[in-house]
């Protein structure tokens, strides 16, 4: 004889529906608390670095950057005046930070603009070869940068020594070796981008009697300002901030770059803290400025070719 068991009352299907959908979450106060707390965690040490260079040199030894806080009125401009002041002297703040920029923005060009044309050919082009070529250009992409320093360098005395003019350790040289280590990742972002542009509007144009060089100025060059606008800001920033090839290559120049200029200070940390400091801040300030100028363009950039 079998025993029968009572049933259990089961919930109804909107009540087991709100149990399933109900879930403890933070209070949006709570969540936007903790993110500014994170961030100013983050941004302590660029705050540091700003302070320290708003102080005068007597300060350093006597107390932390953090009194500053309480006493704002030792904050003074008077640090990059002196380094300013210094004009265009060879190895000065100034005179370094004229061939960062002499470097940087020709290499951004240059990459910006030859990754697009190629892109385009590999995309839009009608020739054989583009899959094997596109391959080629990725693979390329996990060549270290360091293993090529001797070979180029080397390669630049033998052009020298042909040629009459050594590129090595000037800047066209510089920047024909960023542009060469730039263009396979300009080319890899420019080519997935061009290929989410719909290929009936060039169709379209190519009915019309235009040219390729005029639906790449026409049509596909405005759609892919995002994109390119991304990939000056990434070849900027990695130019600006580079200190091994500018050492390599500009490291016994009397004109070298800022990241050479700081590494030099380095040597002199305890007397040349305040030049540090000072030169790292301005070092900091230019990518900013060209960040923020491109940042509405960067987001749509850095997704091209995401979503198909």
């Amino acid at each position: 004889m079998s025993v029968a068991t009572p049933a259990v009352a089961r919930p109804a299907p909107a009540e087991r529906e709100r149990r399933r959908r109900w879930v403890p979450r933070p209070s949006r106060v709570v969540l936007n608390l903790v993110l500014l707390l994170v961030a100013i965690f983050w941004l302590v040490p660029s705050i540091g670095l700003l302070i320290v260079s708003l102080r005068p040199e007597s300060e350093f030894t006597h107390s932390g950057w953090w009194t500053a806080l309480t006493a704002p009125s030792q904050l003074t401009l008077n640090n990059y005046q002196v380094l300013f002041s210094q004009g265009l002297k060879p190895g000065g703040l100034l005179d370094s930070l004229i061939t960062s920029a002499a470097i940087t923005i020709p290499t951004t060009i240059l990459v910006t603009v030859i990754s697009s044309l190629a892109a385009y050919s590999l995309v839009f082009g009608r020739w054989r070869g583009r899959t094997a070529v596109y391959l080629l250009i990725v693979a390329l992409l996990v060549v270290p940068l360091q293993m090529a320093l001797i070979p180029v360098a080397s390669l630049y005395k033998f052009f020298g020594s042909i040629s009459g003019y050594n590129p090595f350790g000037t800047v066209p040289g510089v920047v024909i070796f960023h542009v060469a280590f730039g263009l396979p990742f300009g080319i890899f972002m420019m080519r997935n981008f061009y290929a989410g542009i719909p290929m009936d509007l060039l169709e379209a144009g190519r009915i019309d009697g235009a040219g390729e060089w005029k639906l790449f100025r026409r049509v596909v060059l405005p759609l892919g300002v995002p994109a390119a606008a991304s990939l000056a800001i990434f070849q900027f920033i990695w130019v600006w901030n580079d200190l091994l090839v500018a050492l390599v290559f500009l490291g016994g120049s009397p004109h070298a770059p800022l990241t050479v200029f700081l590494f030099d200070q380095v040597r002199e940390l305890a007397s040349n803290y305040w030049v540090i400091s000072t030169g790292a801040i301005i070092s900091i300030v230019v990518p900013l400025i060209v960040f923020f100028s491109f940042q509405r363009y960067f987001v749509r950039g850095v997704l091209a070719g995401a979503v198909k």
